[in-house]
Order: C-alpha cells, then sequence, then structure tokens
C-alpha cells in the first residue's frame, strides 16, 4: 500500500539525516496517514479513505467531505478524490434539479 494521501496526493519527501560531524545520509520523511470513515451527505454514505492528518484538519475545517471537494480545484486532488468529487457534483445537481 502506497504512503500517498487518497484526498490531498501528498506522499513521501526526501532528505538527509545529519550527524554532528555533517555526514548526510539518506532518509524519507512520510506523511502522517490515517484509515478514516468521512460521511457524504449529498452521497448519503460513508466513504473510507487513507487520509494524511494535515488533509483530515482541512475537510473539518471546511465543513465535510463534500463542501472541501467543491472548494478545492481538481488539480490538487488526487484521482480518488477527484472521481468522488465528480460524484457528488451529480447528485447535488439532481437534487436541484429534482426540487
Amino acid at each position: 500500500m502506497s504512503r500517498i494521501c487518497e484526498l490531498t496526493g501528498k506522499g513521501r519527501q526526501v532528505g538527509h539525516n545529519v550527524s554532528h560531524a555533517n555526514n548526510k545520509t539518506k532518509r524519507t520523511f512520510l506523511p502522517n496517514l490515517q484509515n478514516v470513515t468521512l460521511l457524504s451527505d449529498a452521497l448519503e454514505r460513508s466513504i473510507k479513505l487513507r487520509v494524511s492528518t494535515h488533509g483530515l484538519r482541512s475537510v473539518e475545517h471546511n465543513g465535510g467531505l463534500d463542501n472541501w471537494l467543491a472548494k478545492t480545484s481538481d488539480d490538487k486532488l488526487s484521482l480518488k478524490a477527484r472521481r468522488l468529487k465528480r460524484d457528488v457534483v451529480k447528485k447535488r445537481a439532481a437534487a436541484t434539479a429534482a426540487a
């Protein structure tokens, strides 16, 4: 399983461990990923995702998964998040057309 946030696409970064003698060795910095279940009001179901804690805070700050997807541009989203956004937009359009 790759260590990439399914919402933001945030992945690993590469850097150095630096010793007291200034020796540098390669290392990786991994994002803090959590398995979460987010509720979608438009889709009326829960969605299991592997999300970074930064991405999870952003979702909560914007008032839920549907609002966060609507406010975020497609180029900042991962493939799975773009598919979710497309489904949410379709459901919202169908709901407004029916009302």
